[in-house]
């Protein structure tokens, strides 16, 4: 058994390369070998939101507060709420993030597969964030 104190690892601020806004990355676990599995809770602020990307094993995420909007490829953006559970299958190209006028987190979780738990993409347009 092995327990992670809270604050074991320091808070992170999500890079500009993935990241439009300001976004704050919290680790909370990732399993050692041959587990797969990591953990994370992020905090978009108003207008923040992740760039486009791929989970090659798929990716949830739980939704613990405000309100933020999600988007799959050629979908439309849906609001997504506290409690809320959303799954991304496998390969499927999609962002996250909060609302115009919203902070949002959730607790994303997703596995490795060969050691990369993401595929990283183009930033979401102004165009493609708004919701109408």
């Amino acid at each position: 058994m092995e327990i992670r104190r809270n604050g074991t690892e320091p808070s992170g601020t999500g890079p500009t390369e993935y990241f439009t806004g300001a976004v704050r990355i919290e680790p909370l676990f990732s399993a050692p070998d041959p587990a797969r599995v990591a953990g994370a809770l992020v905090t978009f602020e108003p207008g923040a939101r992740t760039a486009w990307h791929t989970h090659p094993l798929g990716q949830t995420l739980f939704i613990v507060s405000g309100l933020g909007w999600a988007q799959r490829e050629d979908g439309p953006v849906e609001e997504i709420r506290p409690g809320d559970v959303v799954w991304f299958p496998p390969g499927e190209k999609h962002w996250h993030g909060a609302t115009a006028a919203n902070a949002m987190s959730h607790i994303a979780i997703q596995e490795k597969l060969g050691g990369k738990a993401v595929d990283w993409l183009e930033h979401v347009s102004d165009a493609q964030y708004r919701r109408d």
